[in-house]
């Protein structure tokens, strides 16, 4: 466990917290004027390693090589040149802080962080994080790296969840939500929509599922996995025959054979770390998905029965009315698939430099 405190006169600014991994999702603007919970759980903190918030550099002022070091091979509007590594907590976690009224900028309906550190020390005024309530950004608190310090306190964090306790666990990320517009309850002013999770998850591990066609189209597991990827990759690749093949693996599931070309697998939700298979010789490209959504999809609810007459079987229970579904295709979150696509060096390749460029254009159309 861990606390926060000043840089500037050590006063304690969170309560005790675990680290975990950042959510996928981290960096996700969605929609317009949506309403987005709490980014963090409540008792964890996870860190950014990138840069983040001002100042802010045009790609126009930026040499290709100097982005290069950074790790981004293609376009992108602009780049963070902020510190790197804030630490990103829920709200309720802060303590000891004030905010900035001069910094609270923000777009229509809170504050998003664009002007800087919003936030500062209650007992000596330094500026120490920066809160996020925005519509259509998660909300969430980033303490900033240079103004703060890590405390270990209390006994260490727990060993993590192996991979066979975190299936028997069963947190799985439903696919569908109720999507609330801002300033209202769940009630009359929402909307049942596809996860904005799953369409972060999906984004960022087509971009992967992208870098591994190796130049032949790319087919997925029948069900929801071929629902929310196949519709584009069969626009974005080339035709052709020997399609690549993805399957899904990771604990639980059966062990993929050796001609499979790309494993769909987990990631961990407190290490960040991706599954492996067992097998060394397995050569097939790892692409991550977050370990709820990837639970979903690799063991998948049962859609339990309705009997056409009478009433419900013994022993069989459903929710009524059952979840509505979305009345729209799943489109994959464009900045989750930008985010990860360009910084993937595969992205230099003739055929996957063009599609970075052409994002618009395949909004557009549907895909995003």
């Amino acid at each position: 466990m861990y606390v926060f405190v000043c840089g500037g006169c050590g006063a304690e600014l969170t309560t005790p917290l675990s680290q975990v991994a950042l959510p996928t999702h981290a960096h996700q603007k969605y929609g317009n004027g949506l309403q987005l919970p709490v980014l963090m759980e409540a008792g964890t903190f996870a860190e950014d390693p990138e840069p983040w918030g001002p100042p802010w550099r045009g790609w126009e002022e930026i040499h290709p090589e100097e982005a290069a070091a950074r790790g981004i091979y293609a376009p992108v509007h602009a780049l963070s040149y902020g510190a790197p590594g804030s630490f990103v907590i829920a709200p309720g976690d802060a303590r000891g802080t004030v905010l900035i009224p001069e910094m609270a900028g923000g777009y229509c309906c809170g504050l998003d962080g664009a002007d800087g550190p919003n936030m500062a020390c209650e007992a000596c005024g330094l500026p120490v994080a920066t809160r996020i309530d925005d519509c259509s950004l998660w909300q969430a608190v980033r303490l900033a790296p240079d103004a703060v310090c890590r405390l270990s306190v209390g006994d260490a964090d727990s060993v993590p969840l192996t991979w066979t306790e975190l299936v028997e666990e069963g947190k799985s990320t439903p696919p569908f939500e109720p999507i609330a517009t801002r300033g209202s309850r769940l009630g009359t002013n929402h909307f049942w929509s596809w996860s904005p999770q799953w369409e972060a998850a999906v984004g960022r591990a087509l971009a992967h599922l992208l870098a591994a066609f190796r130049g032949r189209p790319v087919t997925v597991p029948d069900g929801l996995s071929k629902e929310v990827f196949q519709r584009a990759l069969d626009a974005l690749l080339p035709a052709g025959p020997m399609a690549r093949r993805a399957v899904l693996a990771g604990p639980g599931r059966p062990i993929a054979d050796r001609d499979v070309d790309i494993l769909l697998v987990p990631t961990h939700p407190q290490t960040g770390q991706t599954w492996a298979p067992a097998d060394p010789g397995t050569s097939a490209y790892r692409v991550p998905l977050p370990f709820g959504v990837w639970l979903w999809l690799a063991f998948p609810k049962p859609h339990l029965p309705l009997p056409a007459s009478g009433g419900m079987p013994d022993g069989v229970l459903r929710d009524d009315p059952p979840a509505p579904r979305p009345r729209y295709s799943f489109r994959a979150d464009p900045g989750a698939f930008q985010h990860t696509l360009v910084r993937l060096p595969a992205v230099r390749s003739p055929w996957l430099r063009t599609i970075p460029g052409n994002l618009t254009r395949h909004m557009r159309a549907g895909l995003f």
